[in-house]
């Protein structure tokens, strides 16, 4: 499987990551840890050597205690730590209601770190995000942490998620930012627009909620409901009347594109942005292995710069601003 490089770094992964939040954050119950642990790595036996957490991704198991996240990542891939790159992210804390506390204080960062490194198992962690910009904090001052950290060996990389061009270009001249992790999928389109300055750059791009969190798989309609305590897809607009009447005609390609090619709606929707460019990463994430599986496998289907063009060319004459992006 071919791999692909974190932007300038000497990091390279498979073309498709995962996005582990989902085992302990997020949509539901957390999943018990030792079957958390045997899917991780079982994702990695199916070709996966890129997995993302974050220090905020915690969740409820079934005995009322905290599932961490990190913890669940790093158990899984101890054993094969020096086959795998390592994402976490710092910066950002849930509150009760599900809005975020925002704190990229340097001091902050540097306390955030080394709870990640001691929840993962590590000594080193290969890319650190800066999970949200945080208004309170220059970029500048983040940049300049994230450079003392590559020099004392605890990070290799670093990026920024939910980046824009200007802060991006401000926290790139004090210290080379590797990749951006935004949405990205074909009802969020809107950071299209961050291509030129990351090839300018030479940064790449991890795309999160490939699939819209799920719904581009064509598993779920109008009746699909979400009512387990924790689930954040019963308050997401993508799940709503109105998302799904907007999303309609885009699933309908998907499943006829897909009939098509003898292959699944998810797989073509990140086969998709796979083969848009070669910088973009999707680190979309499953609980079952059949679709992790199913994921990575998008990486064998090829579609030509006019076949992604003409799927382009669809999207735009459809009205996708159920997200509220541009």
């Amino acid at each position: 499987m071919n791999r692909r490089r974190l932007g300038k770094t000497d990091l390279q992964v498979s073309p498709v990551g995962l996005g582990c939040m989902g085992f302990s954050h997020a949509y539901g119950q957390a999943v018990e840890k030792k079957e958390a642990v045997k899917i991780i790595r079982e994702a990695y036996e199916t070709g996966y050597t890129f997995f993302d957490t974050a220090e905020c991704y915690t969740g409820e198991n079934a005995d009322g205690s905290i599932s961490y996240n990190e913890e669940l990542v790093g158990e899984a891939l101890k054993p094969i730590r020096d086959k795998v790159i390592i994402a976490t992210k710092f910066g950002v804390q849930h509150n009760a209601d599900r809005s975020l506390r925002l704190d990229s204080n340097p001091t902050v960062i540097r306390q955030s770190l080394e709870g990640s490194l001691r929840r993962l198992g590590v000594d080193c962690v290969d890319l650190y995000y800066q999970h949200r910009i945080d208004p309170k904090t220059e970029p500048e001052a983040v940049a300049a942490v994230m450079g003392e950290l590559m020099k004392e060996g605890k990070i290799r990389a670093w990026g920024i998620s939910e980046a824009k061009e200007e802060y991006l270009r401000r926290a790139h001249k004090i210290c080379s930012v590797a990749v951006i992790q935004n949405r990205y999928s074909m009802m969020a389109r809107w950071h299209e627009s961050l291509f030129p300055v990351l090839e300018e750059l030479g940064i790449g791009f991890v795309a999160f909620s490939p699939m819209a969190n799920g719904l581009l798989t064509g598993v779920y309609d109008q009746a699909a409901q979400f009512t387990e305590a924790g689930d954040y897809r019963s308050n997401m607009p993508q799940f709503t009347a109105e998302g799904m009447e907007q999303s309609k005609e885009l699933r309908e390609l998907l499943q006829n594109m897909a009939a098509e090619r003898a292959a699944t709606p998810a797989q073509l929707s990140l086969a998709w942005m796979l083969c848009k460019k070669p910088y973009i990463i999707p680190i979309p994430g499953s609980r079952k292995l059949h679709r992790l599986k199913e994921n990575i496998g998008a990486a064998s289907i090829e579609l030509t710069a006019e076949e992604v063009a003409a799927i382009d060319l669809k999207l735009d004459g459809m009205k996708m601003d159920v997200f509220g992006g541009h």
